[in-house]
């Protein structure tokens, strides 16, 4: 038996379209993370990598490695969940407003875009660049 063989067409065509968009907004976030990945000094091959990926997100961050491991312990995850994304707001010179935009799954792939296709650079320190 064919999935969704006894669904309704109209059913069958709603799923095709969320199935699609969903792809699409994958190989955008992947492209996307692709770039930031690139820009920070890290290989962008990583992002398709499960678990690497969060380990070269940590280290962007400014964090070490095996925070990775952290986001999979209950409760602790959410020290890191909040620590790395201020720490690659604050590495790619942007401020406290943006890292909790990097924090909100539902909206993350608008600051992401700003990095990976924006004028800012990575910067190990931090520190925004200065004027001299």
């Amino acid at each position: 038996m064919e999935p969704g063989a006894g669904l309704p067409p109209e059913v069958q065509q709603a799923l095709m379209i969320q199935s699609g968009i969903m792809l699409l907004v994958i190989i955008v976030g992947m492209v996307i993370g692709w770039k930031v990945f690139v820009k920070a000094g890290a290989p962008g091959w990583g992002i398709i990598v499960p678990i690497y990926n969060m380990v070269l997100m940590c280290r962007i961050g400014g964090k070490p490695g095996w925070w990775a491991i952290l986001f999979f312990i209950p409760v602790i995850w959410f020290i890191p969940a909040v620590l790395v994304p201020l720490g690659m707001a604050k590495n790619f010179g942007k401020g406290i407003g943006f890292a909790i935009a990097l924090m909100i799954p539902a909206i993350n792939l608008i600051p992401l875009a700003m990095l990976a296709f924006g004028d800012v650079q990575f910067s190990e320190e931090g520190a925004a660049p200065q004027a001299v």
